[in-house]
């Protein structure tokens, strides 16, 4: 183990050497806590929270900008997009969007992040420079889920009430395709070449994978009981079982299944970091954020947060 991993740090030293961006690895998770109208700021190396803002309005999506230093939440009571400014750690603005802001997802390429309106069916387009709604996409029924493919130029939307996944031309703002998937998707989450998608299928108890430039289905992977959202890893996928208390592990080749772990009460947000050394999750019904080794599937820390944890998106940096 010792040697891959002086192996992978070389090889992340070479990419910055080269000039090509270097994958960082995270040691802060952003934790959006809806019942206690908060963020919590966790140190993901010590698995201590270091801080805490009020951010009224019941946080529950979150996406970070591409240079970390700016977070987007979405705030469904006061019907509103909020920005963070992770340096001071303090709310910078707040865009009233009405409707129900569920997802949220940031641009790589782009100065523009999406919302997934959940009463009105549709997705807004924000400039993220100025904080205002530059356009919308009409899509399914109830999109919570949002993920961008790495290059930033789809977006894919998780239509909950239409059992599908819509597939949005961001250049064109217009919705491509339609893709049934399984039982009521709720999370959704794109592999890091931009070809497969994975939904959290909640009704169905399973995971759908859509092979992206083929816009079709590829597989299902049976999954514990209500899950909410997945992750990717070494290989590996996790997803976090709503009601079932555990984290379903899957081949991400074969979609066969690994492993089942115990977690905790109402696993919902779940990430991976960037070097894949860690998989985060937050724990809804306990309030805390789990830390799990990849490669172990050992759970390996855990830190207190807010009230009602959901960090649904990317809350990692």
């Amino acid at each position: 183990m010792g040697n891959r991993f002086r192996a992978r740090r070389l090889g992340v030293s070479l990419l910055a050497i080269c000039g090509q961006a270097a994958l960082v690895d995270a040691h802060e998770a952003i934790i959006t806590n809806q019942t206690s109208d908060s963020l919590s700021f966790v140190d993901t190396d010590a698995m201590k929270e270091s801080a805490r803002i009020e951010v009224k309005g019941k946080p529950a999506g979150i996406a970070l900008s591409r240079d970390k230093a700016t977070a987007f939440v979405t705030a469904p009571d006061s019907k509103e997009l909020v920005e963070i400014d992770l340096a001071s750690r303090s709310v910078k603005r707040r865009l009233l969007l009405g409707g129900g802001p569920v997802g949220v997802a940031a641009n790589p390429v782009r100065p523009e992040a999406y919302v997934a309106d959940w009463y009105a069916h549709k997705v807004f387009v924000v400039d993220s420079a100025t904080m205002k709604v530059a356009g919308e996409v009409k899509v399914g029924d109830s999109p919570s889920g949002l993920a961008l493919t790495p290059d930033g130029k789809l977006l894919l939307s998780a239509d909950r009430d239409s059992d599908a996944v819509s597939i949005i031309d961001v250049g064109t703002r217009q919705r491509l395709a339609s893709i049934p998937v399984g039982t009521r998707p709720f999370g959704i989450t794109v592999d890091d070449d931009g070809r497969r998608a994975y939904t959290a299928n909640v009704k169905s108890d399973d995971v759908t994978v859509i092979d992206i430039p083929e816009r079709k289905v590829v597989g299902t992977v049976p999954t514990g009981r209500r899950p909410y959202a997945v992750a990717l890893a070494q290989g590996k996928g996790f997803v976090t079982d709503q009601y079932g208390g555990t984290v379903t592990v899957f081949d991400q080749s074969s979609l066969a299944p690994v492993k089942r772990i115990d977690t905790c009460d109402h696993a919902e947000g779940i990430e991976a970091d960037a070097l894949q050394r860690n998989v985060f999750v937050s724990c809804w019904g306990e309030d805390v954020l789990l830390r799990i080794d990849p490669g172990t599937l050992k759970v390996t820390g855990k830190a207190p947060v807010g009230d009602g944890p959901r960090a649904f998106g990317k809350f990692l940096r």
